[in-house]
């Protein structure tokens, strides 16, 4: 009888440790965040995975910060800023060359060697003074895309030592392509990356569901303070990166100067175009795009725009009257969650 009772204590035991071990297996994924500050901005990232990741995270944020960063004096991007003889890595290549490409089909209007015209105008990574036009009209004969070119070794060729670049308005979107790549690689399908408002998403939300992302509403709020949304987009696998001048701004003698600067006359841009929203196959084009079409200009920009493959975009922009509107291109209607 006894004999009995051990066994069916055993018995129990063991079907009580294949429940436990059975549940643990079956249970739900959890979705994680890591959130931090990177390049002078806010990243925050969310992903379903068992494991706690941001170690690894933080790892390629900073080799990143390493290779394409203006304010860390020992990256490769001030390296060369500097013409110290140095081999770039593959991050800085990638967007070097992605920046070409942008610039030859933009003809200009996105430019990486546009940052001695926005550090004069005081949005930039040194400190400028007001320049009057013939400081604009000097800086203007450092600018141009076509002035610099990578060697057969790899090498930064500036055709003058004096060009800087500064790859702030593409290598965000890039640095997100990155981490969304990394977390692909450790086998997560489910995840959003946002590094200040430049974002990859992939796979389902912690509801089932595609992920939605908001587009704000180009008020000027330089404090970021208001949060009132223009539309709602339904995205996953993709990337969308936005571009305004309604945050990044100051006022001069009763004017308006805000951070996007025109490489091809040197001065902010005055256009009808209050943000543009791109969605793209991956976040270094939507970044880049989204910043071309600010300088372009609304018609050139919806042109464009229905010429590439793959890219679609959001333009709020004011009329003769300014009375706000909003364009879409043909496909970015699929995207825009109904109104609730």
């Amino acid at each position: 009888m006894k004999k009995n009772r051990q066994a069916f204590i055993w018995v129990a035991l063991l079907l009580l440790a294949t429940v436990w071990i059975l549940a643990r297996h079956n249970a739900p994924v959890p979705y994680r965040t890591a959130s931090g500050m990177v390049f002078g901005t806010v990243y925050s990232i969310t992903y379903q995975n068992k494991e706690d990741l941001k170690a690894e995270i933080e790892e390629a944020l900073q080799h990143f910060d390493g290779s394409l960063s203006p304010f860390n004096d020992t990256s490769v991007i001030a390296r060369v800023n500097r013409n110290e003889d140095v081999v770039p890595d593959t991050l800085f290549t990638n967007v070097f060359k992605r920046s070409m490409e942008i610039s030859a089909v933009t003809d200009g209007a996105f430019d990486i060697t546009v940052a001695p015209l926005v550090n004069a105008w005081g949005f930039g990574f040194k400190q400028g003074a007001f320049p009057d036009e013939a400081m604009v009209d000097s800086l203007l004969e450092l600018t141009g895309y076509r002035k610099v070119s990578l060697s057969p070794e790899g090498k930064v060729v500036k055709q003058d030592g004096r060009v800087l670049l500064d790859c702030s308005a593409i290598a965000k979107g890039y640095a997100v392509d990155v981490v969304a790549q990394l977390l692909r690689r450790l086998g997560v399908d489910n995840f959003m990356v946002d590094i200040g408002g430049e974002v990859v998403v992939g796979g389902q939300n912690p509801g089932s569901s595609l992920w939605r992302i908001g587009v704000n509403k180009p008020v000027d709020d330089s404090l970021a303070v208001n949060q009132e949304l223009e539309l709602v987009l339904r995205l996953t696998d993709t990337a969308i990166a936005t571009s305004g001048n309604y945050r990044n701004f100051y006022y001069r003698d009763g004017k308006k100067y805000a951070h996007t600067i025109d490489p091809r006359t040197g001065y902010p841009v005055q256009r009808s175009i209050l943000s543009s929203t791109v969605v793209a196959p991956d976040c270094m084009t939507a970044d880049a795009y989204a910043t071309a079409f600010m300088v372009m200009g609304l018609e050139a920009s919806r042109q464009l725009v229905d010429s590439l493959p793959g890219v679609e975009a959001c333009f709020i922009y004011t009329d003769e009257k300014g009375e706000q509107h909003t364009w879409l291109s043909g496909g970015m209607d699929a995207f825009v969650a109904p109104e609730q």
